[in-house]
Parts: structure tokens; C-alpha cells; sequence
């Protein structure tokens, strides 16, 4: 029961008492009072009552307190809540998403702590959070300084209700746009662990845990705004079809079997515009191969590579449907004849896996990223001029997959197809290669002249 009733005494000190100063006060005609080492603590206390009355806060009559204390002492931890949200969050969300809740969680939670004795080191503090936090982890595996880095941090974890404080939420936001290693945060980076943390805080809200998300506060909008992120592609890593072509050769060359395993993947990156975990996951199903001509894939699925802690099975790689597209939506992309035959004589040398997958270590297993990258180092030391080492072009394999859309876009194909058969939307295909697409003035102009003649 709420009451606006309410008187206060002065403090009494009670000598010999190990808290010898009392704050007393009555609710509703009952009495309660509470005890403190010293007088600084005891008026602390009682001004705070006082003020909560002077500014019309009812007083809980069970508790004694204003609602605003009273709320703060009910209050789950942040350190709980988050155990709550991503819990909430996991079954639903895809692999990558799984990642990127954890380490928002993990960005956060080192700095909503209260300063108290026997403070873990960061390091350890971090995978503590990570045993607490991913579902998928056996608690009772959990090695021992795991065990009393989580004590400390039930301890030492601020209330999620600390985080109105202005103060306190910019510290927060501060520590989104860092690295786990204390160095700036990517503004893409930042503006995704700002997205988990604005949805986190949101579930607090849900949850009858705060009034308001405190990151949607005028004031802080403005001394946080979100970083531009500038996702166009640079036109200096995109390599031509020679270039291409011949890095595809080289590749084929690379050690006894390492590199030809790999001559296909890379083509599928350029000649079809497939994302890693798309070429990953390509199936001989999905394939149509003729002996001459151009070809089609026709994709169904990608396998992003997210890690063994964010998959139900345990395993590396996800079994998701295509980026931005709902399940049993498929996309269809005609392939030219240089990709048909990469396929036909990968699958000739190496067949296909039990499942029909065309791409996998020699063990089996989906091809890991490190796999594919460190190859691509080597291939692109071989193929390329010492002055060209040190530019951009074909600087990581994805530069593959901006060079087969470049090429499209170049040979004069209409964006929206393009968009289609790589699997964007117009929007985002030409914000990402605006760049790419300048200084073919005079191809446009004499393609114009052709039109304009009648030729």
C-alpha cells in the first residue's frame, strides 16, 4: 500500500552499537528505521527520504520507502538481466545474431560494476561472462577462476536501473565504440553493439524493469549520435577479368592439393557474385552444368561460419537460408562457361561429399574461413607485381564477389538485375558500388550516341 503520510525523527546514536547511528521514520503510522556506521551515511539516508517526500513520492507502506528507492532496491542487477536477455533472445536468432548479442554483452557488462574487493582481470572476467551467458555451455564444466570471477560479478554488478544516470549510460556508450582490446571500434561495429544494447534495454522495458530506455533520451541521442558507416566499395580492390583469371590459374597451382581444391570456390565468388557461406554451402543439386555454353546455379541456403557456441548442433558453420530471404526462397544466377567448367572438373577430381556438397577439407568438414584466406595470400603474392602488394586490389577473397558485380554493372546489365542475381536490393547494390561504377563516361556517352543515331 502506497501512503503520502509520512514523518521523520532526528538520528539517534546508539553508543556500543556496531551501527550506532539510527534513521527513524513512520508510513501510515508505522514505524521503521535503519542503522549505519556514521553520521555522514545516516544523513545521507535521511535527506534522501526527505527529498523524495518534499517531491510528492508516495512512501511504500510495507517497505518504508519512496517509490524511487524503492524500486532501486527491487531492482534485478544488469548482470542478470542480460543472463534473462540473451536466454530470451537465443532460441529464435540466427548464428551471426547469437555472436553479435554476446559481444554487445560483453562489451558492456566490465563497466557496470561497482568497485569492490577481489576484481577479476578483464580477460578472465569476459569468458566468465561467456560460461554465464551461452546456453550452450555445460555450467558444470565451468574451470574454477570461472567459477569465482561469476561470485564477484553477482556482487559487483551495478542495478540495471543505474543506467537512467546519465553518467552512467555514457560510460556505457563509451564502451560500445571500444574494442575488446581498448583500441576504437569500426563505426559498423559500433553501431551494432548500439543496436543490441538499444534492444536489451528495450526487453528491460518490456519486462517492467525500467520506465523508459534510457539511450532513447534526447540527451543522450545527441552526445551519442550513431557514426556514418561507409559501406561503398573501393574501386582499387576490384580486379578486371584478366586479373581474376589469371589469380584463378595461380590458385590452381599452390602446393599438391591445397590449391586446387579451392580454383572453383574462388570462381564461384567472381563468375556467380556468391558470398562465402553461399559457395560453402553449394550443393551438385543446385547445379546446371552443361558441356557447353552458360550454365545456372540455382541457391537455396548459405552456411555462415559463426562459431561452435552459437550453433544448436555444436557445429562451425550454420544452416541458415539466404541473406535477407525467407526460407524455400531460392535465387537463380546464370553462370558463364568459365564457371561451368571450374565446376565440372572440381567435381570430376574431388566428387561431392555424402550430402552433395561440392566444397570441404579433405577430412570432410566445411571449409573454414582461415582456410580460404591464408590461401588467398598466397595466391594474390604470387599473381600480383611488387608494387601492387601493397594496394587494395584483391586485397581479401570477398573482392572477388564486388569484382563479378562490378563486371556486370560495367558490361551495361540493369542494376536491378544485377541486384537480383547477387542477392541485394537496388538500394543497397548501388550505395555499395556507386564508386565503382564512375569514370565510364565515355563508355555511357558512346553507348548514348549509339541510341540517339538510331545504331
Amino acid at each position: 500500500m502506497k501512503s503520502y503520510d509520512v514523518r521523520f525523527w532526528k538520528i539517534q546514536t546508539r553508543k556500543g552499537r556496531r551501527k550506532p547511528y539510527e534513521v527513524r521514520w513512520v508510513v501510515a503510522d508505522r514505524p521503521f528505521s535503519q542503522s549505519f556506521v556514521t553520521g555522514a551515511l545516516a544523513d545521507s539516508f535521511r535527506a534522501q527520504l526527505i527529498t523524495a517526500a518534499r517531491n510528492g513520492e508516495a512512501f511504500d507502506s510495507e517497505t518504508g520507502l519512496p517509490d524511487s528507492m524503492h524500486r532501486e532496491k527491487q531492482a534485478v542487477t544488469w548482470f542478470e538481466h542480460a543472463v534473462d536477455y540473451v536466454a530470451a533472445k537465443w532460441p529464435k536468432a540466427a548464428g551471426n545474431s547469437r555472436r553479435s548479442i554476446i559481444e554487445g554483452v560483453l562489451a558492456v557488462t566490465p563497466v557496470l560494476v561497482r568497485d569492490l574487493r577481489g576484481a577479476p582481470d578483464t580477460d578472465t572476467l569476459r569468458e566468465a561472462i561467456r560460461w554465464a551467458v551461452i546456453p550452450s555451455r555445460d555450467q558444470e564444466q565451468q574451470p574454477e577462476e570461472v567459477i569465482q570471477a561469476l561470485v564477484w560479478l553477482r556482487k559487483a554488478s551495478l542495478p540495471i536501473t543505474a543506467l537512467t544516470e546519465h553518467n552512467v549510460a555514457s560510460r556505457v556508450l563509451a564502451a560500445c565504440a571500444t574494442r575488446l582490446d581498448g583500441a576504437p571500434a569500426a563505426p559498423e561495429y559500433h553501431r551494432r553493439r548500439r543496436r543490441i544494447l538499444y534492444n536489451c534495454l528495450q526487453y528491460a522495458v518490456n519486462q517492467g524493469r525500467l520506465r523508459e530506455n534510457p539511450l532513447a533520451l534526447q540527451t543522450l541521442r545527441k552526445e551519442w549520435t550513431q557514426p556514418d558507416v561507409d559501406s561503398a566499395v573501393d574501386p582499387r580492390a576490384v580486379a578486371n577479368p584478366r586479373q581474376v583469371a589469371d589469380a584463378l590459374v595461380v590458385c590452381s597451382y599452390v602446393g599438391r592439393r591445397q590449391g586446387p581444391r579451392f580454383v572453383a570456390f574462388y570462381g564461384c565468388m567472381y563468375y556467380a557474385m556468391m558470398r562465402p557461406a553461399e559457395v560453402t554451402r553449394l550443393r551438385r543439386a543446385d547445379c546446371h552444368l552443361p558441356e557447353s555454353g552458360w550454365g545456372k546455379l540455382i541457391l537455396e541456403a548459405s552456411a555462415p561460419e559463426v562459431g561452435k557456441d552459437y550453433t544448436d548442433n555444436g557445429e562451425l558453420h550454420d544452416d541458415r537460408s539466404l541473406k535477407g530471404r525467407s526460407k524455400k526462397t531460392v535465387r537463380p544466377i546464370p553462370i558463364p562457361p568459365e564457371l561451368v567448367t571450374l565446376l565440372r572438373q572440381h567435381i570430376e577430381r574431388f566428387g561431392v561429399a555424402a550430402d552433395g556438397r561440392l566444397f570441404r577439407s579433405e577430412s570432410g568438414r566445411p571449409i573454414p574461413k582461415s582456410a580460404y584466406t591464408k590461401l588467398w595470400k598466397k595466391v594474390r603474392a604470387l599473381v600480383l607485381p611488387p608494387e601492387q602488394l601493397t594496394s587494395p586490389l584483391m586485397a581479401r577473397p570477398y573482392d572477388l564477389r564486388h569484382a563479378g558485380v562490378t563486371w556486370r554493372l560495367s558490361a551495361g546489365i540493369p542494376a536491378a538485375q544485377v541486384a537480383e542475381w547477387a542477392g541485394h536490393s537496388v538500394e543497397v547494390l548501388q550505395r555499395i558500388y556507386h564508386r565503382c561504377m564512375s569514370g565510364y563516361d565515355e563508355v555511357w556517352i558512346d553507348r548514348m550516341d549509339r541510341a540517339r543515331k538510331g545504331k
